[in-house]
């Protein structure tokens, strides 16, 4: 049986202040739900953040 570990952040807008989460790794970029600045960009791996990681949650699923 493996184990797969999916990792969410919550990030606070520099702009707004708005909080939301999102993937901690996204293949396209994330824009603030309020006021539409970028979040969070893309990079192949772990993202590049444009706001502050306010928390970080890892949920475990297990698979086959």
């Amino acid at each position: 049986m493996m184990t797969e570990e999916k990792k969410f952040v919550k990030i606070k807008c520099s702009d707004c202040e708005n909080e939301q989460m999102t993937f901690k790794k996204v293949s396209s970029e994330v824009e603030c739900l309020v006021c539409g600045a970028p979040l969070v960009n893309p990079t192949g791996g772990y993202s590049e953040f444009n706001g502050e990681i306010v928390e970080e949650i890892g949920i475990t699923e297990e698979g086959e």
